[in-house]
């Protein structure tokens, strides 16, 4: 039951005098017109409420004025004067409790502005609804004043009502900025249709009007573009260099209706253009703004605009690739219009529902004025509600200047508050309950993050409480790492310093020049450590809690393999004292005893909040106490470990499945090898292979003998530290072995992903991923298999080689015979001589002080004898890799389709620097470099690291495609079972016996292996540097005359004469021809 009741007071005999006082002002002259109504309005104001009421009760008084303004009778001018002049004298005298009735005079007053009586009208009307809307609250301009301005914008409506009405919306958009705002997308429209209006003062005031409504626009994107924007409107030239801008600018912040309303508009227009790289552009600006939308309210009113322009675009553009973007922008907005993704919102304010809350507050009577005031307070309530008002005196001011004709001030206060606790109920949505913990809260704020020009995050929250474990999941390339530096860097808004708060991202990195020092030095010239005072002392005796020894700790920081530099990381982390540990891949390069290690000790911090980005689900699963899941550009908080999570958010199992769905990869596939007709024949092999590392007792590994095929799938497992790492370096000659051979076939091309990935592109930062690769490549060598040490000799090598030797050579006619003391300057090519033999090889060698065109062809073993080795495998490198440079020609274009083959997109391989992007997206930059190619033989170390399930998914689908060898590493059991029948077992040194390797393998699978043949395949097309197909043609033979065969002949025999002709080689028909 209602507390309070509103009635409206008696008007007996009140209605005859303000009739009689109203008839006096109709019927006045001109000059005694402004006493007349001046003097109606004291009779209002004497009678109060109830002369308010007398005159809103009287059909006689109300309908009669509104039938005089609507007159159009020239004759009866004086008349409609008359009652303009009462409407402005009875505002001014009796003020608010009279707007709910005068209210209903704008339209009337507005046609007026352009009366054919004559300027004194026109003039009336004018200052009448001039001071009207001076008088009304913001609510009521925005639910009356701007509505009726609107209504006479239109085409049926004369200049100068549509100029008067657009100087009323200047003043609103003065008076009531943020209620302007919310009425935008009705507002721009009907105002930028009349920008070029042939009226001067029309289009001028249009100006102003628009000018001064998108001054409500606070979002910091888009107020940079407005005067683009607005000018682009008006001037249809313009439409397309302004989309370009507007295409141009990075979206970051929320965007709401005003924000929409003033580029739907545009967006209409380059639809119309029917060009299709404006209609991408207009697509992708939809689709990046829509994601930026946080209540769907916001998105709707421009539904029935874009929607029909999307769709005809996807079905109509000729661009395939255009027309996917404008699918992506369908599937977007219509997520945008759905609220998926979004926060709860309350629904929108309707005035049947914000009555019916009135009504338990206060019983209206049945009366037309208690009614009329009741449903006035009523939309000014709606506008509050939508505004999430919940101040008092906000709601006192919509209620108690009105009220008080019905009521006495105290009781319209009460009413007033009463209406507000009603009424802010239906400002809040239901949202999750918080969790019930009396637990200390770290943090709590609201923020958004970009990288690059993409938006990861949008007016998300992010609540932290000590001593939880949260776990960071989501899709691929969502923003995780990102967001995990950004906290470290203190780069999220509301975040707490870290003067408040200790913040510590664990990464296993190892500074390039610190890595001379000793582990313990390493971590003692730490800026960080040094901050925190810590003595050498402490350092030792964490470490030494982490399981590292007396003989580690006094090593070389350099020589630590990948699990052991990630124990580093976290005892560093220790030594800081954290109370938040931000861990990105705690596991990786871990073995099954470390990762049990790491997960003891984050449950056992019971006063530190964890943070852990990680693709092992095991790890989430026995650690994780909540779970933050990035999704639709929010974060979303659910607790428990990952398989509640699971439960509640079935779709999140393919976080973490390792199977491909839309992602897929596509390895380069390899050329043929000369003289390799079996894919079981070794062309990488090491025979009793011994190497111990500088300053180390004893060999890392020794007696290492291995075979590598081009059926080769071999995963190396085992401990860490047990030198699986240092049998691949040896391998691929990245480092020297002390004892025992390694060899590779001459013309075979490795590509080699090494443990620590990112040292390959740690110089190049700066480059795009389509730059490095084109860096890389880009005289036809791989710039990266040259810097070797297999392949850079040393000074005492360097003397060995300039040692000068006798050559002996004859004359062209052969008469002749030349000896000379000779130094090689360089080698500059091979060719296969003798087939089955191991001088298979001859090299080009150019003299010093002879000649660039005099040069000689010398056997391997001779150069090898010589001290050339190095650069007889320099060349053999330089040669397999041209071999392969004509098959796809490194351009710009080329090199965008080769990273979008191994998962990056072209957003991110084209336009974003390396140094921007996440550890998965280096990983793959990474290995397209190692592709690109098109090697033999694939060398993974650790290729688990940093990619999610369903790049490990692609990654795995993609080597078994794949017609050359792979060797991996990986602790990840679950992928090399999947893609490695063959394994290669590393028991781990101890501190006198060196790592040993034992080879094993699925004895059925390796001996179907080792008979398959290779198939060659002939190269029918290329792709030249313009992007043109090239269909490349078999060579015709072409007979040779009577006189050819006798020049041959005599060339034959001169060759056979002299000890040059070699079968198969320069004696051919094919050669000579």
């Amino acid at each position: 039951m209602a507390a309070y009741s509103l009635s409206a007071p008696a008007v007996c005999g009140k209605v005859e005098a303000l009739s009689e006082a109203l008839a006096a002002v109709v019927g006045s002259k001109k000059d005694d017109r402004g006493e007349k109504a001046q003097a109606l309005a004291d009779v209002v104001k004497a009678y109060g409420g109830s002369g308010i009421a007398a005159f809103a009760s009287s059909t006689k008084l109300m309908e009669g004025m509104m039938t005089v303004l609507e007159g159009s009778d020239k004759k009866k001018s004086s008349e409609r004067e008359g009652v303009v002049a009462a409407v402005s004298a009875i505002l001014k005298t009796c003020g608010a409790p009279v707007e709910p009735f005068l209210v209903k005079f704008m339209p009337a007053l507005l046609v007026l502005l352009a009366d054919k009586s004559g300027k004194a009208l026109q003039t009336a009307a004018e200052e009448a609804l001039t001071a009207l809307v001076g008088e009304l609250s913001s609510q009521a301009k925005k639910m009356y004043a701007l509505p009726a301005c609107v209504d006479k914008l239109g085409s049926d409506q004369k200049f100068q009502t549509q100029a008067g009405a657009l100087a009323l919306l200047l003043k609103i958009a003065n008076e009531a900025p943020e209620e302007i705002g919310s009425c935008m997308p009705e507002l721009v429209p009907a105002v930028s249709a009349l920008l070029c209006d042939a009226k001067a003062v029309v289009a001028e005031n249009a100006q102003k009007a628009i000018e001064a409504a998108c001054a409500s626009i606070d979002n910091t994107d888009i107020q940079p573009l407005v005067p683009s924007l607005i000018s682009a409107l008006k001037n249809p030239t313009e439409v397309e260099d302004c989309i370009f801008k507007l295409a141009a600018t990075t979206f970051v912040q929320e965007i709401e209706a005003n924000a929409l309303a003033i580029t739907v508009p545009l967006l209409k227009r380059g639809f119309q253009t029917r060009k299709t790289p404006v209609v991408r552009m207009c697509a992708r600006i939809i689709e990046n703004m829509a994601k930026l939308v946080e209540r769907p309210r916001d998105v709707k009113p421009f539904m029935p605009t874009l929607m029909p322009a999307l769709e005809r675009a996807t079905e109509e553009v000729s661009d395939p690739e255009a027309r996917t973007v404008c699918g992506k922008a369908v599937d977007q907005l219509n997520r945008a219009n759905d609220g998926i993704g979004m926060a709860p919102e309350p629904p929108v304010a309707e005035l049947e529902t914000t009555l019916k809350a009135y009504a338990t507050v206060a019983t209206a009577a049945e009366d037309d004025v208690v009614a009329t005031i009741v449903e006035f307070v009523g939309k000014q309530g709606m506008a509050l509600i939508d505004a999430r008002a919940s101040e008092q005196t906000e709601w006192n001011s919509i209620v108690v200047p009105y009220y008080k004709v019905l009521v006495d001030a105290a009781t319209a206060e009460a009413i007033a508050k009463g209406y507000l606790e009603k009424c802010s109920k239906m400002m809040v949505a239901e949202e999750e309950e918080e969790e019930d913990t009396d637990a200390e809260q770290l943090c709590d704020c609201k923020f958004s993050l970009a990288y690059g020009s993409k938006v990861l995050l949008n007016n998300t929250r992010l609540s932290l409480k000590r001593g939880f474990r949260y776990g960071l999941v989501g899709p691929n390339e969502c923003g995780k790492t990102t967001l995990m530096r950004a906290i470290a860097n203190g780069q999220v808004d509301g975040f707490p310093p870290a003067d408040e708060l200790r913040t510590v991202f664990v990464e296993a990195d190892i500074l390039g020049e610190l890595s001379h020092l000793s582990v313990v030095d390493y971590i003692f010239a730490d800026e960080r450590i040094r901050n925190c005072a810590v003595p050498r002392e402490d350092i030792e005796k964490t470490l030494a809690s982490v399981g590292f020894t007396d003989i580690m700790l006094k090593g070389s920081v350099s020589h630590l393999s990948g699990g052991w530099r990630m124990k580093l990381a976290l005892g560093r982390a220790m030594l800081q004292r954290a109370d938040i540990l931000l861990l990105d891949e705690p596991t990786n390069h871990l073995d099954v005893v470390n990762v049990q290690w790491v997960e003891n000790y984050l449950n056992g911090l019971a006063n530190v909040t964890s943070i852990i980005v990680s693709h092992d689900k095991g790890l989430l699963e026995r650690v994780c106490t909540h779970i933050i899941q990035i999704d639709s550009l929010k974060l979303k908080t659910y607790k428990g470990n990952l398989s509640e999570f699971v439960k509640r958010e079935p779709k999140a199992k393919s976080y973490f499945e390792l199977k491909s769905t839309a992602l897929e990869f596509k390895f380069p596939q390899p050329g043929n090898l000369e003289g390799i007709t079996s894919k079981g024949k070794p062309i990488m092999k090491m025979d009793g292979v011994e190497f111990t590392y500088p300053g180390v007792h004893r060999p890392q590994v020794r007696n290492v003998t291995i075979r590598v095929c081009l059926s080769s799938r071999v995963a190396c497992i085992g401990p860490n530290g047990a030198g699986k790492s240092t049998i691949i370096k040896l391998l691929t000659g990245e480092i020297e072995p002390q004892v025992g051979g390694v060899w590779k076939h001459p013309n075979c091309r490795v590509a080699y992903v090494a443990q620590h990935a990112f040292h390959h592109i740690e110089n190049h930062l700066e480059k795009t991923p389509n730059q490095y690769i084109q860096w890389r490549y880009e005289h036809g060598d791989d710039k990266e298999a040259l810097v070797k040490d297999t392949m850079i000799a040393t000074e005492e090598e360097l003397k060995v080689m300039k040692k000068p030797f006798e050559y002996r050579w004859k004359s062209e006619d052969g008469l002749k015979e030349y000896k000379e003391k000779v130094v090689i300057r360089s080698l500059t090519g091979h060719r296969r001589v003798q087939r089955g033999t191991k001088a298979d090889y001859e090299y080009e060698v150019k003299f010093e002080n002879k000649p660039g065109t005099f040069t000689v062809w010398l056997p391997l073993d001779k150069l090898d004898g010589m001290g050339w080795g190095k650069e007889l495998k320099k060349v053999d490198e330089k040669v397999a890799s041209r071999s392969a440079a004509f098959q796809t020609p490194l351009t710009s274009s080329n090199v965008e389709k080769h990273l979008e083959n191994i998962g990056l997109d072209k957003e991110y391989g084209t336009h974003c620097r390396i140094g921007q992007l996440s550890g998965g997206q280096k990983v793959k930059v990474v290995l397209a470099a190692a592709m690109w190619n098109h090697p033999h033989i694939v060398i993974l170390d650790e290729p688990t690291n940093y990619l999610d399930r369903e790049s490990l998914g692609a990654l795995a689908k993609a080597i078994e495609g794949f017609d050359g060898g792979v060797v991996l590493i990986s602790h990840n059991s679950e992928f090399t079972s999947a893609v490695c029948p063959e394994t290669w077992v590393m028991t781990p040194a101890t501190d006198t016996e060196p790592g040993k390797l034992d080879c094993k393998g699925d004895a059925e699978w390796m001996k179907e292996a080792m008979k398959e043949k290779v198939e060659i395949k002939k190269i029918e097309e290329v792709v030249d540097a313009f992007g043109n197909t090239v269909k490349v043609k078999e060579a015709k033979k072409k007979a040779l005359s009577r006189a050819e065969k006798k020049k041959l002949e005599r060339k034959r025999a001169a060759q056979k004469k002299n000890g040059e002709y070699v079968p198969g080689m320069n004696g051919s028909d094919d050669e000579d021809f």
